[in-house]
């Protein structure tokens, strides 16, 4: 780091690095400074003005201190440190003057605006403005954007801060939007009216100051103080991202993203952001029993009896689903494994090492993504399978590191060197792999669900060792690393569980094929809160919660165990997913020894330690897996469709909405001719 350079700011003397902005120095000295273009992830605009600041023996006009670095400061005339003033009336007075310019053509929207009550504009024309105007003109109008199902606009309200331009280009890495004209005919535009290709777009709604671009699924339904607001995990892709949940009473009306540095620091997925429509749609609101071949409602005593009349004496298989907790997992496997039963997480028939943590986890954060220099991808799109973990490669790429892709090419949104689409390319990386600083080799779910992912995924651990890095598996289920760590796996994987089973227990399970009884299936027990495919084979139907519906722990694709809080309530007679194995558990007469989920969580960290650890990522011994022949297929992509991964999302209508754009986008243009 370089030497620390002494200011003063408003009085407070302060050591800076001379790298740093003026408006970055202020905010370590505490010393709030308004902005609207200035985004600390972002690159610097330095055109709203806002940020102006009086630099003592500098020119006779303000600075801005976002465009300006504590390196340019001058010392004073007898080698004092400089001096900065946030709040002389030079810059008072400038302040007022640059509020007044950005509302000379802001409409009075206020009232009807779903940015009021959160608005950067209404807080600082407050704070830093004036109670007049000396306009007396009619304001500019703008012509309103379609940027697609997800961000509606108002463009008259756009005070061309430019944010949402650079966010676009700079981290979601698509180029259609960008600043048309000149003077006050500028305007930000996307370029041929396109509308916006990229599953990161919602950020830009949190981004925009002002009210010109807003959610367009949540638009005109609730006020930021009639929500209920809960702080809360997501379970959309793997990589755990912070999000806050508001609720209206007992709907679910918005999902945002909270700042976690390292792990999706202040950006989420459109599929977290807008699957809250599926949260109350095709519900599961009361169990169900198939009596003739029909689905019939039932009590939860009708129901209980029934499944734990199933699962006497016979061959018992449970299923873990990709959004279930780690405590249902753990209880789950504790119930089923007491029944001489077998569970199975790894539902996508992933080849994970059992009881070897480096094996499904590896033992790089997501934070070393920053400082990586070299990465290589194995049978993995992290633009679908993690879309922020993909803008954390994209920095990679930004600053001069090389990324490599062995497996299917694809739209990463930053260039990348194909090394191939098959094992050979995998066996000649490792051949020629050599010492490289700052290494870090990803490896996906395409390139373990075949019959040698094993095989894989050993090449994988030694093209790390190679290359002297680090190896980070990227799971694109939430509940997967949990499962596997209760160990809520089975020795040969999804197809050992199932053999011969009698009776299977499905919980949240959906995109597993069971075969209909018709054809000598098992009785099959749904639990989950969703009717998909999962409820539509069950032969008893036991409802539960969805994942802002009850309190969880969930452990990311880097390790990392998070808490996950409830938000609301489940429908109808749905309860909790612990809840239901407990009851379970004593109509079979094998009563779990807990009443409580604080109970059931002593058990669960007695069982498994490092799951205590929340928000911290333990360290993993490496352990490789001894080599053996891979065979000589294609790595092929483990989700075809973003925004339709699970019931949840299948069930909202707005990711529909996506989904069909995206395909029809993808369709190649026919001429007209």
């Amino acid at each position: 780091m370089a030497d620390l350079k002494k200011i003063i700011i408003d009085g407070i003397e302060v050591e800076a690095d001379p790298n740093l902005t003026l408006i970055q120095a202020c905010e370590q000295a505490g010393i709030e400074v308004p902005r609207f273009c200035y985004h600390e992830r972002l690159s610097i605009a330095g055109n709203c003005r806002m940020c102006l600041v009086e630099v003592v023996g500098g020119p006779p006009k303000p600075a801005a201190s976002c465009a300006m670095q504590v390196r340019d400061l001058r010392p004073g005339p007898e080698g004092q440190p400089p001096v900065v003033k946030t709040n002389s009336p030079m810059v008072k007075k400038a302040r007022e003057g640059v509020m007044e310019f950005l509302l000379i053509n802001h409409p009075l929207d206020c009232p009807i605006c779903d940015q009021g009550g959160e608005c950067d504009l209404q807080d600082q024309a407050m704070a830093y403005g004036v109670d007049f105007s000396r306009y007396r003109e009619p304001k500019r109008a703008a012509t309103e954007l379609n940027l697609g199902p997800l961000v509606e606009t108002h463009m008259t309200r756009c005070i061309s801060c430019t944010r949402c331009v650079r966010f676009t280009t700079e981290v979601a890495g698509i180029t259609q939007m960008g600043q048309l004209g000149r003077g006050e005919d500028s305007e930000i535009s996307s370029y041929l009216n396109m509308t916006l290709d990229s599953n990161m777009q919602g950020n830009i709604i949190d981004l925009c100051p002002v009210g010109a671009l807003v959610s367009k699924p949540y638009a005109f339904t609730a006020r930021p103080w009639e929500l209920t607001k809960t702080e809360t995990i997501d379970v959309m892709d793997a990589l755990g991202s912070n999000i806050r949940v508001d609720t209206k009473g007992r709907e679910v009306m918005r999902i945002l993203p909270r700042n976690h540095d390292d792990v999706n620091e202040e950006w989420i997925s459109d599929k977290t952001r807008f699957v809250w429509d599926g949260l109350r749609r095709q519900r599961l609101d009361k169990p169900y029993i198939r009596v003739d071949g029909k689905l019939k409602p039932a009590s939860w005593g009708e129901a209980l009896s029934a499944a734990a009349e199933a699962m006497k004496g016979k061959k018992v298989a449970a299923l873990v689903g990709d959004l279930v907790s780690t405590e249902a997992a753990f209880s789950l496997k504790q119930l089923i494994e007491g029944l001489g039963g077998k569970v199975e997480c790894r539902t996508d028939g992933a080849r994970l090492p059992i009881g070897n943590r480096y094996g499904y986890v590896g033992n790089a954060k997501i934070s070393d993504i920053e400082t990586a220099k070299e990465v290589v991808l194995i049978g993995t799109n992290p633009a679908i399978e993690a879309p922020v973990l993909n803008a954390r490669l994209r920095k990679v790429w930004a600053k001069g590191g090389n990324v490599s892709l062995i497996g299917a090419a694809c739209d990463l949104t930053y260039d990348y060197a194909h090394l191939g689409t098959d094992r050979a390319a995998l066996a000649k990386a490792v051949a020629e792999a050599g010492a490289t600083e700052g290494a870090l080799v990803i490896v996906g779910q395409g390139a373990l669900n075949e019959a040698d992912g094993e095989a894989v995924l050993a090449h994988a651990m030694k093209l790390a060792e190679a290359m002297g890095g680090k190896l980070m598996v990227l799971h694109n289920a939430a509940a997967r690393v949990g499962a596997m760590d209760v160990g809520a796996v089975t020795e040969g994987g999804l197809l050992a569980a199932i053999d011969g089973a009698e009776v299977i227990y499905n919980m949240g399970a959906d995109e597993v094929e069971i075969a209909p009884r018709s054809e000598g299936g098992p009785f099959v027990i749904y639990q989950g809160s969703h009717g998909d495919r999962g409820a539509m084979r069950a032969d008893v139907i036991l409802p539960g919660a969805a994942y802002t519906e009850e309190h969880g722990l969930f452990v990311n694709t880097e390790g990392r165990p998070q808490l996950a809080f409830r938000a609301g309530f489940p429908p109808g007679e749905a309860k909790e997913n612990w809840a239901i194995l407990r009851a379970l558990s004593a109509e079979l007469g094998a009563k779990q020894p807990w009443d409580t989920l604080a109970g059931l969580r002593r058990a669960m960290v007695a069982a498994v330690p490092h799951l205590a650890q929340v928000d911290t990522v333990p360290e993993n011994e490496v352990q490789p897996i001894a080599p053996r022949d891979m065979g000589a297929a294609t790595f092929r992509l483990p989700i075809r469709e973003f925004y339709l991964t699970n019931p949840i999302a299948r069930a909202s209508v707005v990711l529909a909405e996506c989904s069909a754009l995206a395909k029809a986008r993808a369709e190649t243009p026919v001429a007209a001719e």
